[in-house]
């Protein structure tokens, strides 16, 4: 399996603290740390882990320091990252609360960069990509991504979906998330799958033919950490099940392993799963 993935990249700084401070109130960290996160980066990483340890990832930074260190920091994790580099906008940066609710609250700081294109990236490589997730980008790039024999988009950057027109082989929405919303008839081609999550429900899927279904959220194989990158890890097993030729069904019960996995391990990838089989 040749895995990809196309989007943004946020410089992460976690906070471990028992709960995220009312207005005015100040608290204690227990720990902190710093990782290359956000959507489309914990996508990759996942696809890269199943398919045994690489991946291809196309983005774009600022060319300064915490940049060139989120570049380096990704391909410790097993991606071959491609940057479109930008000399007028800093790398976009996050703070993370993970408190004992096991949940994530996210401050993000910055605009969001994204590869465009007509940045001289080797777009044609995606040819050879079974399996390709898009988070980021101009539609460009979306259509670059199109060569990939399975292609998943988040369905927040529903205006770049409709802009470049290209087959989608699924749209992941949330059930809940306003900015996640797909409404039949917003793409045209249609995509094949809509899948729509609802984190500890599940979720549900539709098939552009009107066949529809549910799936289960998948049982924990540990104890509970926090939730950063549950849902990204969700859409890189998503992705990869499809590029593998799997059913609807069975690429989301994968996902659904990917998301209980990554839920058990702190921040982006201490526990993502690496044995698609498992």
């Amino acid at each position: 399996m040749r895995v990809a993935a196309v989007g943004h990249v946020e410089w992460v700084e976690f906070a471990d603290v028992v709960r995220v401070p009312l207005a005015g109130e100040i608290v204690n960290t227990r720990r902190t740390w710093f990782e290359p996160a956000g959507g489309a980066s914990v996508a990759a990483v996942q696809l890269a882990k199943l398919a045994g340890g690489h991946g291809l990832f196309y983005t774009s930074l600022g060319d300064d320091e915490l940049g060139h260190r989120a570049k380096r920091g990704l391909e410790e994790l097993g991606l071959t990252v491609h940057v479109a580099w930008r000399d007028d906008e800093p790398t976009r940066r996050a703070f993370t609360y993970v408190d004992d609710a096991h949940e994530r609250t996210i401050t993000v700081i910055g605009p969001r960069l994204e590869p465009h294109g007509d940045d001289p990236l080797p777009w044609d490589d995606l040819r050879d990509v079974d399996a390709c997730y898009f988070t980021a980008g101009d539609a460009g790039a979306l259509r670059a991504a199109r060569g990939a024999r399975a292609l998943v988009a988040t369905a927040r950057v529903m205006h770049v979906l409709r802009q470049a027109a290209v087959p989608i082989d699924a749209v992941v929405g949330s059930r809940a998330d306003a900015k996640e919303q797909y409404v039949d008839g917003m793409l045209d081609p249609a995509p094949r799958y809509v899948v729509r999550t609802a984190g500890a429900h599940g979720g549900e899927w539709v098939a552009e033919e009107g066949r529809h279904g549910r799936w289960q959220a998948a049982e924990l194989p540990g104890p509970r950490a926090d939730a950063y990158g549950c849902g990204d890890s969700f859409a890189g097993g998503l992705t990869y099940g499809l590029g593998e030729g799997r059913g609807i069904e069975a690429a989301l019960q994968l996902a659904a392993k990917c998301g209980a996995y990554c839920f058990t391990g702190h921040g982006a990838y201490e526990r993502q799963l690496r044995d698609p089989d498992a």
